[in-house]
């Protein structure tokens, strides 16, 4: 029963999540909300497959951010506000839940970074984050858009 059990949790965690057949989270920046590919205008939060080091343990911070958005949106549908498109032509949008902003949960929580390239609204959110060693600030860490550099 503890193996069963593990193994649907673990099938959970690795699938591209989906609550109804309406929304699905890709990552920690990124859902699909009625067929439309939505990414967090900015913030960008580290990739499914990025770890950070805590102590002396590899923690999967990419995967971390991804299923902190699951839990925060439950059994919720994002209201998003549309800011344009993104050169991958995905829709750039901050969404809501229940009145909250999932990006500003994210950066406030330490796993999502204000993506200073394109925007300065999160940046206050992000200095609570780090002063208060919150997710990743918590973490040694190497930013998203470097990891993606380097890979």
């Amino acid at each position: 029963m503890k193996k069963l059990l593990l193994i649907l949790i673990l099938g959970f965690l690795t699938s591209n999540t989906s609550f109804a057949d309406s929304l699905r989270v890709v990552d920690g920046d990124t859902i699909v909300l009625n067929g439309e590919k939505i990414r967090f205008s900015g913030i960008d939060t580290p990739e499914l497959k990025q770890t950070c080091m805590q102590e002396d343990q590899e923690v999967g911070c990419g995967m971390s951010a991804k299923m902190l958005l699951v839990k925060k949106i439950g059994n919720n549908t994002p209201k998003c506000i549309s800011e344009g498109k993104d050169v991958y032509k995905r829709t750039l949008a901050e969404c809501f839940v229940n009145g909250e902003s999932l990006s500003k949960f994210l950066v406030r929580s330490g796993y999502a970074f204000a993506y200073r390239k394109y925007s300065t609204k999160f940046v206050k959110d992000e200095e609570f984050a780090r002063a208060n060693k919150l997710g990743m600030w918590a973490m040694m860490f190497q930013y998203p858009w470097d990891f993606r550099k380097a890979s």
